[in-house]
């Protein structure tokens, strides 16, 4: 597993462990409103992943040229003009989703997610790094979005980049035309937010019993310090008690009254010395 900072932690963090859409909730607006089909939301991911990597390199290059008061607007110009050239790019070679997507693809500029990277981020990082951040993040957009523009389109229209899906015939299954409007993108959205959470649970939350050890927090029980326990008859179910052994006790505790031994002889160290 890639260690935290690292380019690969950095990369792979975006897609399920800090995914901007479904955990963060950043870029709900294009999520909802273009996703009604699978290449309107591979679009929109791609767009909005070129722009991200290209701001985070900029912003991370001018880091220390950029004056601190005035970073914000300065964030937003570099955005504002890589999104104006992607916008005349689409137009130029992809026309048919530059007018799909319309307003969206300038509103790109203020998307939550690029502006969030550039001041979370880029502003404090090197130039490799960030642009490692950037595609990470888009990777993990450009991936939400997809999933939930196939999943309306095959639900909502039955298709699947335009092409018919075979089970959805005349007699047989219907389109459920919901999921083509903004209450099926709402449902979707909820679904794929409810799944992302769970796997981040399970792949990413702490597991106190692998974390803690009894050196540094007495009373811990884990894989490795569970050793020095010994197993004794089951009383409550599958899960057997577990008593410390007995050479999990230092022996100079094992006697009786050890430690009341040891207060005695302090008192009587400290009283001798009070006498002299």
């Amino acid at each position: 597993m890639a260690t935290k900072n690292s380019a690969g932690y950095e990369l792979t963090k975006g897609i399920i462990k800090e995914n901007p859409l479904l955990i963060l909730m950043l870029g709900t607006c294009p999520a909802l409103a273009v996703t009604t089909s699978a290449m309107n939301g591979l679009g929109m991911g791609v767009a909005t992943t070129a722009v991200l990597v290209l701001s985070n390199l900029v912003i991370s290059m001018l880091r220390k040229a950029i004056p601190d008061r005035i970073r914000i607007p300065a964030y937003i110009t570099i955005i504002a003009s890589l999104v104006t050239i992607l916008q005349f790019l689409l137009q130029a070679y992809v026309p048919a989703l530059n007018a799909s997507l319309g307003i969206f693809i300038p509103l790109i500029t203020v998307n939550c997610i690029i502006l969030g990277r550039a001041e979370a981020f880029a502003n404090s990082h090197g130039v490799f790094i960030s642009v490692i951040d950037g595609l990470g993040m888009g990777t993990g957009f450009t991936l939400a979005l997809f999933v939930i523009g196939s999943l309306r389109e095959i639900l909502g229209f039955g298709t699947f980049f335009d092409y018919p899906m075979p089970w959805i015939q005349e007699g047989g299954l219907q389109p459920m035309m919901i999921f083509g409007l903004p209450a099926g993108g709402f449902a979707i959205f909820g679904i794929m937010v409810a799944i992302t959470q769970k796997m981040n649970k399970r792949f990413y939350g702490r597991r106190p019993q692998k974390t803690m050890e009894r050196e540094h927090y007495p009373g811990s029980i884990s894989v490795r310090t569970d050793t020095i326990f010994e197993d004794t008859a089951v009383f409550d179910g599958p899960r057997p008690p577990r008593t410390p052994g007995r050479g999990a006790v230092p022996p100079a505790a094992t006697d009786p009254g050890a430690f009341v031994k040891e207060d005695e002889a302090e008192e009587n160290s400290t009283e001798s010395e009070a006498t002299k």
